[in-house]
């Protein structure tokens, strides 16, 4: 699904500002999971949030999903990433072959939140937001966030699609920026954070009967909500991860 000819979307962010920069991880239409999150972290409206991608699909709820960002993206305190998911949706926006695509990747999903047949009858605004609303990457000056991966050897503006959106998550190496980079996409089946000191992976399989994680950037203190709405929370540092 890589597509070389879309232009690459950046945020960078803010200096000198004392606001929290949280990343959540791959949502996939777990709504109870994040309106839990949302509350266990205790959102703030000078938070910058930063969500990882694949916010549809697999979970029962994407069209609530949509709708909390599209809120949030509002008040200027959201930045959303694509991710695969987003790019399958997509592709099947103008081609009925990746539709069929899309529906085998949890576009029947996507349709049942919003009780609809064709992706065409889906709220305009949520079609035009997950076309044009999402950045591939954002970065501020210690950090920068990216749905799957990063190559170590590339400016973040001349990354390919498929490191971006596709590559797994495995032995990745320091990036020629010295920032650290967060990610989701490839699921912690642990239930833990993948971190490598360099790179933190915060997939923890929300869909999958798991946790839907928050990182603060900064601290590096860690929320975890499931779908049934269990919640924990951790330092990356700490000898002991104490569930809540």
């Amino acid at each position: 699904m890589e597509a070389s000819n879309v232009q690459l979307h950046q945020v960078h962010g803010e200096q000198g500002s004392t606001m929290r920069t949280l990343a959540v991880g791959d949502i996939h239409g777990c709504y109870r999971a994040l309106r839990t999150l949302e509350a266990f972290v205790k959102f703030q409206p000078d938070d910058h949030i930063i969500t990882l991608g694949d916010h549809i699909h697999r979970g029962p709820d994407s069209r609530s999903v949509i709708e909390w960002l599209i809120d949030r993206q509002g008040t200027g305190r959201l930045t959303a990433l694509r991710g695969n998911h987003e790019c399958v949706f997509q592709a099947a926006i103008t081609s009925e072959l990746d539709r069929e695509t899309w529906l085998g990747f949890g576009g029947d999903q996507m349709l049942a939140s919003y009780n609809v047949q064709s992706i065409n009858q889906m709220p305009i605004e949520h079609r035009a937001f997950l076309q044009s609303g999402l950045k591939d990457f954002y970065e501020n000056d210690t950090h920068f966030c990216v749905h799957a991966n990063a190559r170590e050897d590339l400016a973040l503006k001349d990354q390919t699609e498929r490191m971006l959106f596709w590559k797994k998550f495995g032995d990745v190496k320091p990036h020629q920026s010295g920032k650290v980079m967060v990610c989701g996409h490839t699921p912690q089946r642990s239930g833990y954070p993948k971190d490598l000191g360099h790179a933190i992976c915060i997939d923890t399989a929300a869909a999958r009967k798991g946790w839907l994680t928050c990182l603060d950037l900064d601290s590096r203190y860690c929320w975890q909500a499931s779908e049934t709405g269990q919640t924990r929370s951790f330092s990356l540092d700490a000898a002991d991860r104490i569930a809540m």
